[in-house]
């Protein structure tokens, strides 16, 4: 991880101030540098590649145990662990439940109801009381 580290900023800063930082020899660096990327290493990539399609080509929702699955039909020789840490390494995730995701939803307005509150009671005669409810209906 160090040397990945001094790897990436090595044409910011000198090689030789990072690795005083970090406590390591540069020449550990260098070396590192200069050898071969591993079988296994190519192994994982060529792998993360078949994880990936197989991954897209379930719409994204297949997890790790699904995705081992697919990669048995296809003849790979490989562990559900070795499955799930590459796609871990690689951000593939399971879709989780049909919950609604945050975002924007469209669909039909809400339906007001009418208004029956603010009623005009009229009368149609002078001096008449119109009685609503008798509950609060008191005589004068």
């Amino acid at each position: 991880m160090k040397y990945a580290f001094i790897a990436r900023h090595r044409y910011s800063f000198p090689v030789r101030t990072i690795c005083k930082l970090l406590h390591i020899h540069p020449s550990g660096f260098y070396a590192w540098l200069r050898r071969p990327i591993s079988s296994r290493a190519r192994e994982d990539a060529r792998q993360t590649e078949l994880i990936k399609k197989a991954w897209l080509a379930s719409g994204k929702v297949y997890g790790y145990r699904k995705l081992h699955h697919d990669l048995r039909d296809q003849g790979e020789e490989c562990s559900a662990n070795r499955v799930a840490r590459l796609a871990s390494l690689a951000g593939i995730k399971a879709q989780l439940g049909y919950k609604r995701r945050p975002g924007r939803y469209s669909g039909r307005p809400a339906i007001i109801a009418d208004n029956k509150v603010a009623q005009k009671f009229e009368t149609n005669t002078p001096d008449q009381v119109r009685v609503t409810d008798i509950t609060y209906y008191s005589d004068p």
